[in-house]
């Protein structure tokens, strides 16, 4: 057993390349080998988000705080609040970010396959970001 107490360990600061505006990961629990599961906790502050992306396994996000976007390629920008849950299936090109006003802050649960987590693509344009409607 490894309790992990909080305030604990270091803010990670994130990849300027996978992500716009201001954004903060603390780490929750990564599993050892052999598990795969990784759990972040990420706030971003209105207007921020991810790059497009995909997980080789899948992702599941829990939204605790804010309210958030979420869009997955095709598909409408939906608003996602704490409470909700979003399962990202395998290879699904997507982005997550906060709303234009508000922060938002989720637990990103993922696993990693050859350990790689995510597969990092192009920006979500201020355009692609302001087509929501809410």
């Amino acid at each position: 057993m490894d309790i992990r107490r909080a305030g604990s360990r270091a803010s990670i600061a994130v990849n300027s390349a996978y992500f716009t505006g201001t954004v903060r990961q603390d780490p929750v629990n990564e599993a050892e080998e052999p598990g795969r599961v990784k759990i972040v906790s990420v706030t971003f502050e209105p207007g921020a988000r991810t790059a497009w992306h995909t997980h080789p396994l899948g992702q599941t996000l829990i939204v605790t705080a804010g309210m958030g976007l979420v869009q997955k390629e095709g598909g409408p920008i939906e608003a996602i609040r704490p409470g909700d849950v979003v399962w990202i299936p395998a290879g699904e090109k997507h982005w997550h970010g906060a709303g234009p006003r508000t922060a938002m802050t989720h637990l990103a649960v993922h696993e990693a396959e050859n350990g790689s987590s995510a597969d990092w693509m192009e920006p979500v344009s201020d355009e692609e970001y302001g087509a929501y409607v809410g």
